[in-house]
């Protein structure tokens, strides 16, 4: 289907097979999550979740997943950091709710960089496909931060709490293969074929039996309750007062100066994706 030029940062994208796709569209910047990104982001899924249609398909444009966080959004901004923090990752907070709650399956697609609040965006789906070019990184603790997103409340639950210890707590990175082996997506296939899958996939659940999908979801999330609900708000309340913090204001300083240091021979260092990882 082809779609109109849009500066918008998330879209909404209704396809005849009745797949509703939730696209991050703003692939310039790696997709990452300023306050404009993450209310949108809010917003538009508000929309999917009013009317999913069949199933839901959540990808991005461009290389990138999502990078998480934008950094160069956090910095400078002294005393007020925390609050600035906390409302972005509040906004992101209600997609993820609202993603998570839907009655309809999910199915998320990832290439390139799945970092920071990435991660929870990534996991959030039913059905995770990953590229091969996948790259899965908490990457928090590197500048003084704590997951959020949902990443310490999901991964423990996918992976197991000793290998979510050592996600959260390392900063490890996994490759598309590597979440496959560690059941952190259900299936990695070759770049070139993902955006066709995760398609294929969606329009196959959305043509399915809709009251047997609907109640399967139901019992799959029985006993959940608000406990995300719960684990959200507590994440969001921990990264923003880590973020008013001087050691993560000065850890994320010292980042974003070793992304545009100059390098040998003239230049500037760059940065592979922004410079962004919460």
């Amino acid at each position: 289907m082809s779609l109109p030029v849009s500066t918008e940062p998330v879209r909404i994208v209704r396809h005849p097979d009745r797949v509703v796709e939730l696209r991050l569209d703003d692939p310039g910047r790696g997709n990452a999550l300023d306050l404009r990104t993450a209310e949108a982001l809010r917003d538009r899924a508000a929309e999917v979740a009013a009317d999913p249609g069949g199933a839901v398909l959540l990808r991005a444009a461009g290389g990138s997943f999502c990078v998480g966080g934008d950094l160069r959004a956090f910095a400078g901004r002294g005393t007020e950091t925390g609050a600035y923090v906390h409302a972005v990752a509040s906004a992101a907070h209600a997609a993820i709710q609202a993603l998570h709650d839907l009655p309809v399956p999910l199915v998320t697609a990832v290439r390139g960089a799945a970092a920071g609040g990435g991660i929870g965006l990534a996991l959030v789906g039913d059905l995770v496909l990953a590229a091969r070019s996948a790259r899965f990184r908490l990457a928090y603790t590197a500048i003084g931060l704590t997951p959020d997103c949902g990443a310490s409340w999901f991964l423990p639950r996918l992976v197991g709490p000793r290998r979510a210890a050592d996600l959260v707590l390392t900063n490890r990175v996994l490759t598309g293969d590597d979440a496959e082996r560690w059941g952190l997506v259900s299936r990695c296939v070759d770049d070139e074929e993902l955006d066709d899958a995760a398609h294929r996939a969606a329009a196959d659940l959305a043509a399915g039996s809709g009251a047997a999908l609907r109640a399967a979801k139901g019992l799959l999330r029985a006993g959940v309750d608000d406990g995300l609900r719960l684990h959200l708000a507590e994440e969001a309340r921990l990264i923003a007062a880590l973020a008013d913090g001087r050691e993560a204001q000065d850890r994320m300083a010292s980042f974003l100066a070793a992304r545009g240091r100059p390098k040998a021979g003239g230049g500037r260092t760059e940065a592979k994706e922004p410079e962004s990882v919460s």
